[in-house]
């Protein structure tokens, strides 16, 4: 079945109109019936077609008026339009692009069931090519690199701000975000901006290490404080003394080491492993965690005190699903990277490849976006990546296909609820608070069933 359009009909015969309509429903099409193109413009902002049927009972003048008009209200519509030669040629010399224009001479009385639905099918697929494409554009003109990080969403950009305002001062920063949103990345950023640029920036990862292995990579330790220390050596915090040290997942720091850690920075103090004399460092500290560190806090997890002095300054970075206007850049990005990475001459992805990307859910965000892209040039036998390139987890559809009559025959009721859900996000053209009001329920259940369902 065609992918399932929204159809805009333009005719002033009752009859033959629903005759249409009934062909084009029962492919699974929405379809609207207005009988003057004034009509139609007043429709179009209320929801934008895929697919613009007009009949030739509007004169040709209106005709061309109408489809310049509804050209700029619904930029990637197609339309299917019947006329004579001459309003062919009328369109030319008005200069308007016959491209997105198939013309037949008539839409129900000399055109074929086969070849309505198919010319249907065909104008929906380039309206979703055009939205798709159009968006890309619009992407790109939006799209901003900072320190590595690509973006065009307006929440990564205040941050970008905001990151350069705390890269100035001397606050210890606390980065907040799901693995794999670029926690390092930003920590290199506040570094690389901030009057210690030019010193030394070290990271360390606080998961797995035991208490005694991660103090001694921080502290250091002095000769014969343990087995195996058969000389003094200096730990992160004198080795980046005048710098910046990022501790990622603070979180899964060990009580006894958070007190440890408190010590040296209030007084910048620290004390080797087995050492007697305590020394001084400047170090500025960026820590991460993944976890909800303030439910640690209440939970006596983590120490408050010391997330206090984390947290002179927070920055939370929204995971991929939350920003999904960035996929494609990054995808974009990776994919430039890994071509080089691989010396592969693989230069593009097509829409369609694009678009399965976007609707997935990436829990491993960023990081897992990368792996894939990198799998798919390593693996592509063609300068273009396609949808067969794609992992065999993300190659089928995320799109939910109306029907006229679903067959929910062994069906779950939650993937009943899930199908139902995503038709009347549908219909209301992706307006969440008329969807929630059809379904009778409260704007926070369907945000969490949205989540929930990842739609």
């Amino acid at each position: 079945m065609s992918e399932t359009a929204f159809i805009l009909i333009i005719d002033n015969q009752d009859e033959e109109s629903e005759k249409l309509v009934q062909i084009l429903r029962q492919q699974g099409h929405a379809c609207r019936i207005v009988h003057t193109g004034e009509d139609a413009l007043e429709s179009i902002p209320t929801r934008r077609p895929d697919v613009i049927m007009v009949d030739a009972k509007i004169s040709t003048t209106s005709k061309t008026d109408f489809l310049q008009q509804a050209k700029r209200l619904a930029p990637d519509a197609e339309t299917i339009l019947t006329g004579t030669d001459d309003d062919q040629q009328l369109l030319r010399d008005k200069k308007i692009p016959p491209g997105n224009i198939q013309f037949f001479k008539s839409l129900t009385k000399l055109v074929n069931r086969d070849q309505i639905t198919k010319a249907v099918a065909e104008a929906a697929e380039k309206a979703k090519l055009n939205r798709e494409h159009r968006l890309l554009q619009q992407q790109a003109e939006r799209r901003l690199e900072f320190e590595g990080i690509v973006t065009g969403n307006e929440q990564i950009i205040r941050m970008f701000k905001r990151l350069k305002r705390i890269a100035d001062s001397k606050l210890t920063v606390l980065i907040l975000g799901e693995s794999g949103t670029g926690k390092e990345l930003v920590a290199r950023a506040i570094h690389q901006n901030s009057p210690r640029k030019n010193n030394p920036y070290r990271a360390i990862n606080c998961a797995g290490l035991n208490e005694n292995l991660l103090e001694s990579e921080l502290f250091g330790h002095v000769k014969g404080a343990f087995t195996g220390a058969t000389s003094d050596r200096k730990g992160l915090f004198e080795v980046v003394d005048s710098g910046s040290l990022f501790l990622d997942e603070v979180g899964d720091m060990p009580l006894a080491m958070q007190a440890k850690l408190l010590r040296t920075l209030e007084n910048g103090e620290i004390l080797p492993v087995g050492g007697n004399d305590i020394r001084q460092v400047d170090v500025r500290v960026i820590a991460a965690t993944r976890r909800d560190i303030r439910s640690m806090v209440e939970e006596t997890e983590f120490r408050d005190d010391l997330f206090y002095r984390l947290n002179q300054a927070m920055i939370r970075i929204p995971p991929l699903r939350e920003r999904r206007e960035d996929i494609p850049l990054l995808i974009e990005h990776f994919l430039k990277q890994a071509s080089q990475l691989h010396e592969k001459s693989v230069d593009s992805i097509s829409p369609e490849a694009v678009r399965r990307l976007t609707a997935h859910q990436w829990p491993g965000n960023a990081r897992e976006l990368r792996s894939v892209i990198d799998q798919m040039v390593v693996l592509a036998d063609k300068n273009q990546l396609d949808i067969e390139d794609l992992p065999e987890h993300l190659r089928g559809t995320t799109d939910i296909v109306l029907a006229s009559v679903p067959n929910t025959a062994g069906l779950t009721m939650e993937q009943m609820e899930k199908i139902h859900i995503a038709n009347t996000l549908k219909l209301t053209g992706g307006n969440r608070e008329k969807t929630a009001k059809m379904l009778g329920i409260g704007a926070r259940t369907l945000y969490r069933k949205l989540r929930e369902y990842g739609l």
